[in-house]
């Protein structure tokens, strides 16, 4: 039980960050981008190219899947947000769906629609090995993936509460027109929350993808719905929120597979997701917006 349990955490880790991007994004610029699930495969891929062509090094794949994300999470921001700041919602809504496709694509088109894999010389260098705690059997994969998990939660939150950027971001998630007021660039704040959004993305990307040992152009569809899904359930708007549904939900999903309901485990965790809903429609952490405007 207790080894399922870190595997779940290890999988919910990972639904976290992606709720976080979420969660940042739309708490800043109060709109939903659903390109976040097809930057999360892209860092993926990045992480990928950077095992196989460079080194078996997780600091190398990371720190490149955080450059090329933060560029394109700003690109998706400029093309679907920026240059349609006055117009409906729903149309920025749809561009973001456009982009998604266009990175799918893209992908087949570079990487081809096949699986991919790091080869197996290059796994044992990562060092798949693992160790016994009170006999409970855990990997350096997952305690790698766990830290990295835990380091940037680390991060958002001290950026978000103590220090002057997250003041202006929260600032600007309350309110963006008195901001601006203020002498915010608007602008610029939107772009940085994308940036930084994206690049939690990516790094989910290259852990899974890694925990996994699967590549593939379509494998952020998935993993986007239930990120925004576990954002949703979370509060919406609320950090810790997004946190502590991404690692239920990942708990729940590798308890269902552990009662032999593998085939079923996506459908188990919706239902999870639909049931905390009916009993809390405001979600786990509604009305407790982290993202907000104080007095600093």
């Amino acid at each position: 039980m207790f080894e399922q349990l870190i595997n779940g955490l290890t999988q919910g880790s990972v639904y976290a960050l992606l709720a976080l991007g979420f969660t940042l994004i739309f708490g800043t610029l109060r709109m939903v981008t659903f390109a976040h699930g097809e930057i999360y495969m892209i860092g993926a891929y990045v992480g990928f190219e950077m095992i196989r062509l460079f080194a078996p090094s997780f600091v190398l794949a990371i720190m490149a899947a955080l450059v090329i994300t933060a560029i394109l999470g700003v690109v998706v921001e400029i093309l679907a947000f920026h240059f349609l700041r006055d117009a409906p919602h729903v149309t920025s809504l749809l561009v973001t769906i456009g982009i998604s496709i266009l990175l799918i694509n893209l992908t087949q088109l570079i990487w081809g629609p096949e699986t991919k894999s790091i080869p197996y010389a290059l796994l044992d260098k990562l060092d798949y090995g693992e160790f016994e705690v009170w006999g409970v059997y855990i990997t350096y994969l997952q305690i790698a993936v766990l830290t990295v998990t835990v380091l940037l939660m680390a991060f958002l939150y001290l950026l978000i509460n103590r220090t002057k950027l997250g003041m202006v971001i929260r600032a600007t998630a309350q309110d963006y027109e008195a901001a601006y007021a203020m002498g915010v660039n608007v602008n610029v704040v939107f772009s940085t929350a994308f940036a930084i959004g994206s690049m939690l993305g990516g790094v989910a990307g290259v852990l899974i993808g890694v925990y996994y040992n699967l590549f593939y152009p379509t494998m952020g569809q998935l993993y986007g719905l239930k990120a925004f899904s576990a954002s949703v359930v979370g509060g919406l708007m609320s950090l810790p929120g997004s946190v502590v549904a991404g690692l239920l939900i990942g708990v729940v999903e590798t308890f269902a597979v552990e009662l032999g309901a593998s085939s079923m485990r996506h459908m188990v965790s919706f239902l999870f997701m639909i049931l905390i809903l009916l009993i809390r429609p405001g979600g786990l952490f509604g009305g407790r917006e982290l993202i907000q405007a104080r007095g600093d």
